[in-house]
């Protein structure tokens, strides 16, 4: 459900759609013309970065929900179109897969949007999307799952479904609401007889953290949130460009901030968002650790390749994330020297450009790179089944 705004919060959201944001986002595509020129990266998309980062850096939370078709709205209106793009030859098994399927989470306010076949799903991915916790799900989500992992599944010969988590933006849910809404996720997934070895965990930005907090659960339990028992090690996990670390001094931020979508000061909003008061004080730091796991002690990890038995980590060299990303794969290598951590950077791109390869449909160099992983993870498991 859209958030209610007061009438000075109309009046202000008036105000930024008419005079704030034209003015923004002129300044910002100027200044990402004269940069990316220079540096010859392809403007296309780096022009929908800077249309972006003032959409996420120029309006409130709850005015960007309102803007926003939900999460579950979008969900129903990717399933129909996609669904409608059926040739007429189209096989059952083909339609099996683009049926709406919802499934309610125990709290009544978070769900499991199917992508695929979850009836003859062979293999599951759990996926958290991104958005600062303040964005809900996009179109290109979707498509990203569709093409990266249900095709992975149809070229491999392993059915794979998609089971996206509906999860409480922020503000109306905090830090750790949304980590309680991932394990139940999961806990549903293998309730109904999905083995560990079956699932897939993974998602882009504020979704990647969402699954480098969950991984770290999985590892060391939090206080106060249920310990998951897996009887086995998850197939995998991805994480693109994932937001692990609250701080903003590494040397991407200086290096990539007229060009990412993403600025250091709606990274520090984005984290105030979630943690509240926890943020900034001396008594939340263990929160802050559980939240963003790069800032703890590193222990958080240790022991990871008994929670997945691999990871894809990717990031774009022109991002803000580049370095947090680096690091954090050198951390879970460094630490876990069995378990297999595979990283991307991939030249010219910024922040999380597979979303936006899944918002024009296109098979890119992310997407490509995604979908390849996938098929090799699927090749590797269907060989020891």
């Amino acid at each position: 459900m859209a958030p209610r705004l007061s009438l000075l919060e109309y009046l202000d959201l008036v105000y930024r759609l008419t005079c704030y944001a034209p003015f923004k986002i002129s300044v910002n595509l100027a200044r990402t013309l004269v940069v990316g020129w220079y540096r010859g990266v392809p403007l296309k998309f780096f022009c929908i970065c800077a249309v972006i980062r003032v959409f996420l850096g120029g309006f409130y939370p709850r005015q960007i929900q309102l803007l926003s078709p939900s999460t579950r709205a979008t969900y129903q209106s990717w399933i129909r179109r996609k669904a409608s793009k059926l040739p007429p030859t189209a096989t059952q098994e083909s339609a099996n897969r683009l049926k709406p399927e919802i499934v309610p989470l125990p709290d009544g306010k978070s769900s499991l949007l199917w992508v695929g076949n979850r009836a003859q799903a062979r293999k599951v991915v759990l996926f958290f999307h991104g958005g600062g916790y303040i964005s809900p799900l996009v179109p290109g989500h979707l498509e990203w799952c569709w093409r990266a992992y249900v095709e992975a599944g149809i070229a491999c010969d392993v059915e794979t479904a998609v089971a996206v988590l509906e999860y409480t933006l922020c503000p109306a849910a905090k830090f750790p609401d949304q980590l309680q809404q991932a394990v139940a996720g999961l806990e549903r997934l293998l309730a109904d007889g999905v083995r560990p070895g079956d699932i897939i965990i993974g998602g882009d930005s504020a979704g990647g953290n969402l699954t480098a907090q969950l991984l770290c659960h999985l590892n060391r339990p939090l206080p106060g949130i249920g310990a998951v028992q897996l009887a086995e090690p998850l197939a995998g996990s991805f994480l693109v460009s994932p937001w692990v670390s609250k701080k903003t001094t590494d040397r991407s931020f200086r290096e990539n901030h007229a060009l990412d979508m993403l600025s250091a000061g709606l990274v520090t909003q984005c984290g105030r968002t979630l943690l509240g008061p926890d943020f900034g004080s001396t008594s939340g730091e263990d929160i802050r650790h559980a939240a963003f796991p790069l800032d703890g002690d590193g222990t958080s990890f240790d022991g990871m390749d008994s929670v997945v038995k691999e990871i894809y980590v990717t990031a774009g060299e022109f991002e803000l994330f580049r370095d947090q990303s680096v690091a954090v794969a050198s951390e879970l290598r460094s630490r876990n020297p069995r378990l297999v951590v595979r990283l991307d950077v991939f030249p010219k791109q910024a922040h999380d450009f597979i979303l936006l390869e899944g918002r024009d449909g296109i098979m890119g160099t992310a997407m490509s790179s995604m979908k390849e992983w996938m098929v090799e993870l699927l090749t590797k498991s269907k060989a020891m089944d």
